[in-house]
């Protein structure tokens, strides 16, 4: 007797790594309806492009985590060519998104400032396609941050704010890092360790494995 099929999954997603700072850049889609969204285009838009063709999808709108250049770098050039709106981060990070021009000639990586055409606050909603992602503010890596987040799949687009074995660093203006522990224990630990993520940088991980061990933000090191 033949075997049914698994069922195919909501969303999928597609990690492209971007600019000299190897970003994660994601192109995330509908597989019911093959609508898109692209989250923290920071560069290298001609790969960003292929992967969009490679995954036969529609882009209907790039999503920002948060406004530093190696995630927001390519977005207005990118809303620009494709027609669709920018939505996030947090209005918080006007601050990082007024200055791209000026952080991408440090940086190497082309950018123009910009304003989304949606500024994110906690309890939003974005819609790709069928899918509907929950929006929460993260501060702490910057004041703006925002993740997303699709509770059918146990699934999280987190940004610069959790690593594998990492977090993210405080030290650039308006990072706060005792904001950050908090956005990490507050928000992200109730999704549950179940939920899987994807990271700005690095490979993908679950909250589960991070609570049991990662250095900075574990359940033990946290009680310590």
């Amino acid at each position: 007797m033949a075997s049914n099929p698994p069922p195919r999954p909501p969303l999928r997603a597609a990690i492209i790594p971007v600019t000299p700072i190897q970003q994660n850049c994601t192109l995330i889609w509908c597989t019911a309806t093959m609508r898109a969204a692209v989250v923290d285009p920071g560069g290298d838009l001609p790969r960003i492009r292929r992967a969009i063709d490679q995954a036969g999808v529609v882009v209907e709108r790039i999503l920002l985590t948060h406004g530093h250049i190696d995630h927001a770098g390519g977005a207005k050039e990118l809303r620009d060519q494709l027609g669709v709106p920018i939505e996030g981060s947090n209005e918080a990070d006007r601050f990082w998104l007024a200055r791209l021009d000026e952080d991408g000639r440090s940086w190497n990586i082309p950018a123009q400032p910009f304003e989304p055409d949606r500024w994110l606050n906690e309890g939003d909603v974005v819609e790709v396609g069928d899918l509907r992602l929950d929006v929460y503010e993260t501060p702490g890596h910057t004041a703006g941050h925002v993740i997303f987040h699709h509770p059918p799949s146990k699934f999280a687009l987190v940004g610069d704010v959790l690593f594998q074995g990492s977090v993210g660093r405080t030290d650039l203006p308006q990072g706060d890092h005792q904001q950050l522990i908090r956005s990490i224990v507050d928000k992200l630990w109730p999704l549950g360790n179940d939920t899987a993520f994807i990271p700005g940088h690095g490979p993908a991980s679950t909250f589960g494995h991070e609570r049991q061990h990662n250095m900075f933000v574990s359940d033990r090191a946290l009680a310590a």
